[in-house]
């Protein structure tokens, strides 16, 4: 799994002038079964997704064609960590270490 923490790097009209395309693109990773859960950060000051994937240059390209990153009005951390716990509701998530 992967948490992708975005950063706001303009200010938050620019981001919500482009809103309806980085909800058009949220809508593209969730029927793709690749987004689980997103929203915003509070305070305002970005958002936080929720990624399922094993290819860690693939979430990598997802996140780039995100129109705030694209038109440059925020930056990406990823971090990818293995869910080995999850709610019950979340159990088809649930991973294994590797090597285990």
């Amino acid at each position: 799994m992967f948490v992708l923490e975005l950063t706001y790097t303009a200010p938050v009209e620019r981001a919500d002038a482009l809103m309806r395309e980085h909800i058009a693109w949220l809508d593209e990773s969730y029927a793709a079964g690749v987004f689980v859960a997103s929203g915003r950060k509070n305070p305002r000051d970005g958002g936080v997704i929720l990624a399922v994937g094993t290819d860690r240059a693939r979430i990598e390209e997802i996140a780039a064609a995100d129109p705030f990153a694209v038109h440059g009005v925020c930056s990406y951390r990823i971090t990818e960590f293995t869910a080995t716990r999850t709610a019950p509701e979340l159990a088809s998530l649930k991973e294994e270490l590797p090597g285990q």
